[in-house]
Formats: structure tokens, C-alpha cells, sequence
């Protein structure tokens, strides 16, 4: 699609919504108008809920403040973060929406290495409607882009691949550093375009980034949870994070795939490092501890749904990382208060999933 132009039939234009968290007025969206503007925003606003946030003309959207949220989910409200851009996760489970593109309000178009500008959610659609291939790596990446195949030695019995659940998009300029790679290379941008797309291997995990991001929310979305973070938690910046790991480890149990790579956006503004250090300063600590327990999770047979497989986590979360430091078992709380607000919003969707885990 041609920069600029509006596509006739935009690619799932009824079963897809955009998740923006915001504090701020949303002239970003002008950039993307082209693109978004043939469907449905859900803006999630954090902060004070008394303050207008402003909309640019001729988006079709619906937004939600903290009063909003307080309403709808009443005491199950407590498990939703606030001040912390981990608000988007309500955002995801109040929509009915098959698909999710999730983005921040610092973001902007990217260009490719010819100068077009990137439809980034057309990326991800793409992305999420092929398979992925986390059972055997293809060297030539994802095997199912124009131009690519199965390489040689590549059993057949894998080719069909497994249908993929999230799709994590990159960024140009301004990289998804911790503060302490900011605070050492300050002046560091990205300015590397690799046009490529793989899946993440079965067993492997990643540092999945909320700010570009595309998922299936009927394969994956009850594990969307990014955690109690911000105002009045002793931690920040892993909200994402978390729900990559525990949707990761999700994906793997069911035989689901995750996908990297393309598309790129244009990440616009670097945060403060020191206010960035303050937030990540637990984090960068336990992360040490999280990452075994995730490495090492056995998510038992008889969780046949995804809301099952995530209160089974929450149990490990509670009995494993609590010794670690008491907010995992305020967290591993949170999460059980999560499915039971997804549910009672969602009463029919707690679908059993046949992945076919190829092991």
C-alpha cells in the first residue's frame, strides 16, 4: 500500500482493534491516519481520569478512564495498574475483538531503506495470519513470505507449522533499552532495517516490548496480563516483559507460535534513564530469579484452556517467586483477580485450544 493512501478493503477491518495507553493528547494519530483510520481505537487513559484527553477528528474510538475502569470491574479494578502504560491490558479485555495492535503515543511511521512508509499493522496481520514454525528453525526465517520456502532438510511433517498467537513488532531510532544501557549509550539510535521475520523457538524465551505489538487474542488473550506495575508497586518497565513470559510459556504448552521481527515503527523519544533506573531498579535484580522460574515451568496436561494454564502459573508465581520478594505474591493475587475479571466480561471464552505440541 502506497504511503498516504487509504487501503478499499483494509484487512480485517471488523475483527481488528488498536489498544493505545495515553496521559496525553493524541496528535500522534495524525502520522497514522492513512493506516488506522479504518478501524476501531480503544484509547486507555492513565493518570488523572479529570483531564480531556483530546482525539484528532475522524477516528472511530472509544475511550476509558480510570473512573471507567472502576465502574466496570469494580473491586476486580485492582488488578489493573495505574499510572504504568500496563493500563493497555484493559484495553484488550474489553474488546470482543478477534485481533489486537498495541502501540504507544511516542511512535511514529517508519520508512523502509527505500523510503516507503510502513503500514505496520498491515505487517502484523500478516504476521499473525501465517503459521509459525517453533518446533524446527528455518534458516531462511519465516518460510512463508513471498520470495521464501522450506530449506533443504526441513522435515515435511513440520511444514504445515502452528498457528501463530503474537506477533512483536522492532524500532528504528530510539532502541528498547534498560537504563543502565541508556545511561552508557546515550546517544545510540537504531538505524539497522533487517527484513526479516522469524519464529521464536519452542522453549526459548524473549524481552517481549509492548510498544509494537499484534496478537491473537482468542489463541493467547486471557495471558495479556502485564502485571501490577507503577503507582504503588516497587516496580516499572516490566510490565511487558511480564506478559511475554507468561504468554511465552503459554504458547509452548499449546503448540502456538510467536513471531519477531518486522514490522518496524519509529520510536520517537528516549524516557529518562534515571527516572527509568528508580522503576527497573527491583526489576533488574529479580529478573535474575524470573527467568529460571519461567525456563523451568511446567504448565500440567489437564490445563486445556488459557485462563487454566494462567491461574496454574499464578499458583507457581505464588509458591516459587514469593520468596524472592513479597510483591510476587501480591502479583500472583492480581493475576487470579485478572482471569476472574476477563471471565466475567468474556463468559464464553474460555475456549479449550488443540495445539498440536510437536515435541
Amino acid at each position: 500500500m502506497a504511503g498516504g493512501s487509504i487501503p478499499s478493503t483494509p484487512l480485517l477491518k471488523d475483527e481488528l482493534d488498536i489498544v493505545i495507553p495515553t496521559i496525553r493528547n493524541l496528535d500522534f494519530l495524525e502520522m497514522w491516519r492513512a493506516f488506522f483510520q479504518p478501524y476501531h481505537l480503544i484509547i486507555v487513559q492513565d493518570g488523572d481520569p479529570s483531564r480531556t484527553i483530546k482525539v484528532p477528528e475522524g477516528f472511530d474510538y472509544e475511550l476509558y478512564n480510570r473512573n471507567d475502569i472502576n465502574r466496570i470491574l469494580g473491586p476486580k479494578a485492582s488488578c489493573i495498574s495505574f499510572k504504568d502504560s500496563a493500563c493497555r491490558c484493559f484495553g484488550f479485555m474489553i474488546s470482543k475483538k478477534k485481533i489486537f495492535f498495541t502501540i504507544d503515543d511516542d511512535c511514529f511511521v517508519a520508512k523502509d531503506p527505500s523510503g516507503k512508509e510502513i503500514n505496520a499493522l498491515e505487517q502484523h496481520i500478516k504476521n499473525l495470519l501465517t503459521p509459525s514454525t517453533p518446533f524446527f528453525f528455518n534458516t531462511l526465517y519465516d518460510p512463508y513470505r513471498d520470495g521464501a520456502d522450506f530449506v533443504r532438510g526441513y522435515p515435511f511433517s513440520f511444514r504445515e507449522g502452528a498457528p501463530t498467537a503474537v506477533s512483536h513488532g522492532l524500532w528504528l531510532n530510539i532502541p528498547d533499552y534498560d537504563a543502565p544501557t541508556q545511561l552508557v549509550k546515550p546517544l545510540e539510535r537504531n538505524t539497522r532495517y533487517v527484513d526479516a521475520v522469524l519464529t521464536i523457538p519452542k522453549g526459548t524465551l524473549f524481552p517481549m516490548c509492548g510498544m509494537n505489538l499484534g496478537f491473537n487474542r482468542e489463541l493467547i488473550g486471557p495471558a495479556m496480563y502485564f502485571g501490577l506495575m507503577g503507582d504503588g508497586q516497587p516496580i516499572g518497565r516490566y510490565d511487558d516483559m511480564w506478559a511475554g513470559w507468561c504468554t511465552k510459556v503459554i504458547c509452548d504448552h499449546f503448540g502456538l507460535g510467536v513471531k519477531t521481527g518486522l514490522p518496524y515503527i519509529w520510536h520517537s523519544k528516549a524516557s529518562n534513564p534515571f527516572v527509568n533506573l528508580k522503576k527497573e531498579y527491583n526489576g533488574i535484580y529479580w529478573q535474575e530469579e524470573i527467568i529460571p522460574f519461567f525456563q523451568n515451568v511446567v504448565i500440567p496436561k489437564e490445563c486445556t484452556t488459557v485462563q487454566k494454564c494462567y491461574l496454574e502459573l499464578a499458583k507457581q508465581v505464588k509458591s516459587k517467586l514469593t520468596k524472592v520478594d513479597p510483591y510476587f505474591d501480591k502479583l500472583a493475587d492480581a493475576m487470579v483477580t485478572w482471569i476472574d475479571a476477563w471471565d466475567e466480561l468474556n463468559p464464553s471464552a474460555a475456549l479449550t485450544i488443540n495445539g498440536s505440541d510437536k515435541k
